[in-house]
C-alpha cells in the first residue's frame, strides 16, 4: 500500500496532463479558438467606430475582456500540459507575447501598447497550420537574403549617386540629394509612376537618360525581385520537410508517464477483482 499510494497521484497527474494535452491539441478546440480569434478581430474593429461604441459601447468591451479570458485559459492549459516545453515552441512564446499586451497598464506612453491589442489577429498565424509554414519558409528564407539585400543595397548606392551627378542639377526635387536620389529610384524600382511622373520628364531635358533607367528597371524590378522569389520557394519547399523526432529525454518521459498511467490501471484492476472475489466468498 505505501508504494502504491507514492504513485498512485502521480500516475492521476499523468493522465490529467495527458488528457488536457489531448484536449488543447484537438481540432475542435484549435477551431474553437480560431473562431474566438476571428470575432474578437471584428470586435476591436467596431471600437474603432464613434457610433458602433456609443450604440453598443458595452457589449464590445464586454465580448473583448470575454476572448481575453479564453485567451488566458488556453496559454494556462497549454502551459500546464506541456510544461517546459511550452517556453520551446517560438509560436507559443509569440502567442504569449500578444495576450501579454492586454495586461499593459493604460495610462501615460503605455497607452499607445493596448492600441495594438490588435495583434491578437495575428494568433491565426499560429492557429492555422497553412499560415504558420508561409511564415515558417519566410523566416528561413532571411537569412539567404542577406545577400541579395546587400547586393540590391549596392546597386542602388551606386545608381544614386550616378543619378545625382546626372540629373541633381536639372531636378533637385528629384536627384537633388543622395537621399532624394534613393526614394526617386525606389518608386522607379517599385513601377509607380515611374515613366510617365518622373523618367520622361527627365528625358524630355536629357534624351540619353534611359540609358540610365532602363538597365537600373531591368536589375532591380526583374532579376533581383526573382532571386527573392526564388529564395523564398526554396525556403518555404524546404519546410515542408518531415519534423525531426523528439530528443530521447522527452520521448524518455513521455514513456515514463505511459508506464505509470498502465501500472496504475493495473492496480486498480487488480483491486476491482479482489473486491469481486470477497463477495463471492
Amino acid at each position: 500500500m505505501p508504494q502504491g499510494s507514492g504513485t498512485a497521484p502521480a500516475g492521476e497527474a499523468a493522465g490529467l496532463r495527458a488528457r488536457v494535452r489531448g484536449l488543447v491539441h484537438s481540432e475542435r478546440f484549435q477551431n474553437f479558438i480560431i473562431g474566438v480569434i476571428v470575432v474578437n478581430a471584428v470586435v476591436i474593429g467596431f471600437e474603432t467606430s464613434p457610433a458602433a461604441m456609443g450604440q453598443f459601447g458595452g457589449l464590445l468591451q464586454t465580448l473583448d475582456q470575454l476572448a481575453l479570458a479564453i485567451f488566458v485559459v488556453e496559454l494556462g492549459l497549454k502551459l500546464y500540459a506541456d510544461g517546459g516545453r511550452f517556453f520551446r515552441s517560438g509560436w507559443n512564446v509569440f502567442d504569449l507575447l500578444i495576450v501579454g499586451i492586454a495586461f499593459v497598464p493604460a495610462t501615460q506612453g503605455f497607452a499607445v501598447l493596448r492600441a495594438l491589442r490588435i495583434l491578437r489577429a495575428m494568433r491565426l498565424i499560429s492557429a492555422l497550420p497553412s499560415l504558420r509554414k508561409v511564415v515558417e519558409g519566410l523566416l528561413r528564407a532571411v537569412p539567404a537574403m542577406g545577400s541579395v539585400v546587400l547586393l540590391l543595397t549596392l546597386v542602388f548606392y551606386i545608381s544614386a549617386v550616378i543619378a545625382t551627378k546626372l540629373f541633381g542639377a536639372a531636378f533637385p526635387e528629384w536627384f537633388g540629394t543622395l537621399g532624394a536620389s534613393l526614394y526617386s529610384l525606389f518608386q522607379i524600382m517599385t513601377l509607380e509612376s515611374w515613366s510617365m511622373g518622373i523618367v520622361r520628364p527627365v528625358m524630355e531635358v536629357s534624351p540619353e537618360a534611359w540609358l540610365f533607367f532602363v538597365p537600373f528597371i531591368l536589375v532591380t524590378s526583374f532579376m533581383v525581385l526573382n532571386l527573392f522569389i526564388a529564395i523564398i520557394v526554396t525556403a518555404m519547399t524546404e519546410s515542408e520537410e518531415p519534423p525531426a523526432p523528439l530528443p530521447v529525454k522527452e520521448l524518455t518521459q513521455e514513456l515514463a508517464a505511459l508506464r505509470m498511467e498502465i501500472a496504475e490501471l493495473r492496480r486498480e484492476r487488480a483491486a476491482d477483482a479482489a473486491r469481486g472475489e470477497t463477495r463471492g466468498e
